[in-house]
């Protein structure tokens, strides 16, 4: 795939516009893991806009965003970062060999007070 093509697919599954972004930073300034990440959510944003995606998809700060929405909260515009993150992981995930987690190594992450729920979905994002 080349790069507007990983763009364009992004934002089809993210289901953002980030086109609205205006960069003024408040997702970054509210998001819990913005000390553990190398790309900050406003970055996510402008990097996908741009095209200039592969970074991002190299980066542990996919595996930093909680998920937490805090930025979609924040943001005045309604861009939703969290949404191109999980958009952009979902993208390096499914690559052929990319995967963070692999399907043999859950059960060991498995206990009693995890619900199924969490493990129906770990198999659903990480086996494609």
């Amino acid at each position: 795939m080349n790069k507007k093509a990983i763009r364009d697919e992004i934002i089809h599954i993210s289901g953002v516009n980030p086109k609205k972004c205006m960069k003024c930073g408040k997702c970054s300034g509210t998001c819990p893991s913005y000390n553990e990440m190398e790309y900050h959510p406003h970055q996510f944003v402008y990097m996908v806009e741009s095209g200039d995606i592969e970074p991002l998809m190299h980066s542990d700060s996919l595996y930093k965003c909680l998920s937490c929405f805090a930025c979609v909260e924040r943001c005045p515009r309604g861009v939703e970062p969290a949404k191109i993150i999980e958009a952009v992981r979902l993208m390096t995930v499914r690559q052929q060999g990319a995967n963070h987690l692999k399907s043999d190594a859950i059960p060991e992450l498995l206990d009693e007070n995890l619900p199924q729920q969490a493990i129906v979905s770990a198999m659903r994002k990480y086996s494609k």
